[in-house]
């Protein structure tokens, strides 16, 4: 037999990997109700109209050619734009690169940092690719506390204490995958403040930046003065665009700081020829068009965010912080019969054929607790609940 290679064989990825016993209960005809994989695309939301018209346009025109690597000029200045309007950051096209989604943004700044031992500081619990694609490189993937009963708010005490001469970055996910947590103005400027203090760049994902619910995201690249500040957003979430696999990284670097590290991913894009033509067409669009559809998109999630922050906070054995950004919500399993979140998630998907993600899949930090969407409508949020309800106490006794 030919061995694979020890790193890629490591790559776990939780919100795929429980799927595959889903599918086995499948095949013996019963019903599961799926909360792992956030996919708004997969329910009652679409990219808006214009996205979808200039997407199939771009095609029939001919847009069908290699693009730039760095992506194409008018997306690029689209975003520009876009940027500056958000988040009020003095970028230009040149600071912009467009990529395949914000997971290839994470493995071009990965494979630009990492040499072999370098660390990443990573919040804990996290985006399962931070700690998959860091090992990939050879780097060693290092979890910042963030705290539960503060809305899982980064602890800048352990950030601080995690920061060795190994670190290389410091990466932000904001509004949080799979918190739900929309980090607060001052503990950004702290971040700001402690990574400028040992000379690191600041990785922010910000591919949920207008859906939150009760607050505002502010972004890192807003608030810095001479910190380097990656920012990574796409079509995902904010478009509705999921399986276009299209997003864009730009630069915040005020004083030049990151001049070889970006040269280092210009060569990784240039390797990989270009992202998607007619996407990028599509995202002009998206860019520059209406966003009415945001608002009616935003009320259905508040409605589903609050219904099921309602049942599970009342549900035994269970306890949970209210998302206040994204569509996720990251349950604590405070009793019960198991000894690990892993074997409580298949339990509940072979006896309440609801499907979740066991909180270790996301790393330290993520134990004993469980990742839901609440992306559905509320009758098929009120069935897996019920289902999950009579679960917990017939389990609890």
């Amino acid at each position: 037999m030919i061995k694979a290679s020890k790193r890629a064989m490591s790559i776990e990825y939780a919100i795929r990997d429980v799927v595959l016993p889903a599918r086995e209960l499948e095949k013996q005809g019963i019903k599961i109700i799926k909360l792992n994989i956030g996919d708004p695309v997969k329910f009652d939301f679409q990219p808006p109209e214009h996205m979808k018209k200039a997407y199939c346009e771009a095609i029939m025109e001919g847009h069908n050619y290699y693009g730039d690597s760095e992506g194409d000029r008018e997306l690029r200045e689209a975003i520009v734009e876009r940027e500056k309007k958000k988040n009020g950051v003095d970028i230009t096209p040149e600071d912009v690169q467009v990529t395949a989604a914000v997971t290839e943004a994470l493995q071009f700044i990965f494979g630009a940092l990492i040499d072999g031992g370098e660390e990443i500081l990573i919040p804990g619990p996290s985006y399962p690719p931070y700690v998959g694609l860091v090992k990939f490189y050879g780097g060693v993937p290092k979890a910042y506390r963030t705290i539960e009963e503060e809305g899982w708010q980064p602890d800048i005490d352990d950030m601080r204490k995690k920061i060795t001469d190994k670190t290389k970055a410091i990466a932000v996910i904001n509004p949080n995958n799979p918190t739900g947590a929309l980090y607060e103005k001052k503990t950004l400027k702290e971040i700001i403040d402690l990574a400028g203090e040992y000379d690191l760049p600041i990785i922010s994902d910000e591919i949920y930046d207008l859906m939150t619910y009760e607050g505002k995201h502010v972004s890192p690249g807003s608030l810095t003065k001479d910190v380097p500040v990656i920012v990574m957003n796409g079509l995902s979430k904010i478009y509705f665009a999921t399986g276009w696999r299209l997003g864009y990284m730009y630069f915040v670097d005020p004083e030049n700081k990151l001049a070889e590290v970006r040269e280092a991913i210009g060569k990784l894009a240039r390797i990989r020829i270009c992202p998607n033509t007619p996407a990028q067409k599509a995202a002009i669009a998206g860019l520059r068009g209406p966003m009415d559809y945001l608002e009616e998109y935003m009320a259905k999630l508040k409605e589903r965010r609050d219904y099921i922050y309602k049942r599970l906070s009342e549900m035994p054995g269970i306890s949970t912080q209210k998302p206040q950004g994204a569509f996720y919500i990251f349950p604590k399993i405070e009793e019960g019969p198991w000894k690990s979140d892993k074997e409580f998630v298949l339990d509940v998907l072979h006896n309440a054929h609801v499907l979740f993600v066991h909180g270790s899949g996301f790393g330290e930090g993520g134990e004993m607790h469980f990742r839901s969407i609440f992306l559905p409508p509320v009758p098929v949020l009120e069935e897996a609940m019920d289902n999950l309800e009579k679960f917990m106490k017939e389990r609890l006794g």
